[in-house]
């Protein structure tokens, strides 16, 4: 019994000494920043002190105490853009806040990192610089994306089996290793299998042809294996927590519908499979814009037998996944082992067409 309590103490202290630093911590930045801004005014004139302003984080935001700033960040919640594009319903789940708390942080967040207002086109344009371009291997696709695969977008692939929705996958998570001097991102990559079909040996085919060590590469490439839609999503969670030490530009989900598809069946379950697909692919959008990182999914298609004329294939998931991707590329194979991708989708580019291989060495003109 005396031990017992004595280590209940103990982790007591510890607790109160964690929340007494992270307190600490706050008023001396805000020390910090009062000093720097001060403005020393003489007879002949002013001397101004400027210090570069500190950006803001968690601590900072009205009403978050550290014990607040604690449960934010234990679900994952470590950038106020983060918080500020969420729902205060969801805030409150994920973090174990009150809706009213959640909804006043968020708005906070939303001042403090200067989103959820108009701003002109022109800063809009500035801000659009961040965008990066993730070269596909083929020039003739690069140049069909308008210079590559861009960030802060999903990408959706569909097409039937063997049109090459995996092979684009695995050749852009290498790509994504390379430098930027080369069309890369030099940055991490986490991959959800629902499919099983990634292979490590593709990856290492591939690294080898682009110059790149297959066992550096495959350390930077993080794989899950999502077993039904539940566990797909959570997965999803779990990228938020890891990207807080990952730098992490590429996301593939591979592929967004199978398990959807199998476990909601029939038009009674359609309005909930519908909801569930359209949450994954808004929290992967959060991370997609957070991150400045790039979202690839794949999907799987079916075909309309009522199609009197045209091309009877169409993609999983209806408007919902139509509308939440930023760029759709529909592939179908070729005459001698060329593939096709047809951009069906993109909010600045036009349609068009592009043909490109997949050999040993991976995605070539």
């Amino acid at each position: 019994m005396y031990y017992t309590f004595n280590y209940a103490k103990g982790v007591l202290l510890l607790f109160i000494y964690r929340i007494a630093l992270r307190d600490i911590e706050r008023k001396v930045r805000e020390m910090a920043k009062k000093i720097a801004s001060e403005k020393l005014d003489e007879e002949d004139g002013s001397i101004v002190i400027d210090a570069d302003e500190e950006q803001a984080t968690i601590d900072d935001l009205p009403g978050v105490g550290p014990a607040t700033a604690e449960k934010l960040r234990e679900a994952g919640f470590e950038e106020l853009l983060a918080i500020a594009v969420m729902s205060p319903n969801e805030l409150a789940e994920q973090a174990e806040l009150g809706e009213a708390v959640s909804s006043k942080i968020i708005q906070g967040a939303k001042k403090m990192a200067n989103i959820g207002g108009f701003v002109s086109g022109n800063k809009l344009l500035e801000r659009r610089k961040e965008v990066q371009k993730l070269t596909s291997g083929s020039a003739a696709l690069d140049e069909l994306l308008g210079g590559g695969f861009e960030t802060q977008a999903i990408v959706e692939v569909y097409g039937e089996f063997g049109s090459g929705k995996t092979q684009i996958g695995h050749q852009l998570a290498v790509n994504t290793i390379l430098p930027s001097e080369q069309g890369g991102f030099d940055g991490e990559i986490f991959y959800i299998d629902t499919e099983d079909t990634f292979r490590p040996e593709r990856i290492a085919q591939m690294a080898e042809a682009v110059g790149l060590d297959s066992s550096v590469v495959l350390d930077r490439i993080h794989v899950a294996r999502a077993y039904n839609s539940a566990h797909q999503m959570l997965l999803v969670d779990e990228i938020k927590k890891l990207s807080k030490n990952i730098d992490v530009k590429l996301i593939i989900v591979d592929s967004l519908t199978s398990h959807f598809r199998a476990e909601y069946v029939g038009r009674g379950m359609l309005a909930t499979r519908q909801q569930k697909l359209n949450r994954h692919l808004k929290e992967l959008k959060q991370l997609s814009d957070v991150h400045n990182a790039l979202v690839l999914v794949t999907n799987q298609v079916m075909s309309k037998p009522d199609a009197m004329w045209g091309d009877p294939t169409k993609a999983i998931g209806g408007h919902i996944v139509g509308h939440a991707s930023t760029f759709r590329l529909y592939l179908r194979k070729s005459k001698g082992g060329r593939r096709i991708a047809r951009l069906v989708d993109s909010p600045n580019l036009p349609e068009g067409e592009a043909v490109f291989t997949v050999t040993a060495e991976g995605l070539r003109d």
